[in-house]
């Protein structure tokens, strides 16, 4: 499992990992979003969402977001 990536000055926690105990099931990568902020600065209403990708979905996001990297730092059409 990878760290987890903080945002938003650290209120917002991603964790993505391969679920085990869900192998079973075609969408078994977990997007784990936990939110430690004030009520009124929450992005998200409960304090912790789970979102389940399938490998191909997962990998679809991963390429997107490379993409939109390389766009940012001048690399458009390089990965």
């Amino acid at each position: 499992m990878m760290s987890d990536i903080l945002l938003l000055d650290e209120s917002l926690r991603v964790c993505i990992f391969y679920d085990c105990d869900d192998c079973e099931f075609d969408d078994n990568i977990c997007i784990s979003l936990t939110e430690e902020c004030p009520d009124e600065e929450k992005i998200l209403i409960a304090d912790e969402t789970n979102i389940y990708l399938t490998p191909e979905q997962a990998k679809t996001l991963a390429q997107a977001l490379i993409a939109a990297v390389n766009e940012g730092m001048g690399l458009s059409g390089k990965q």
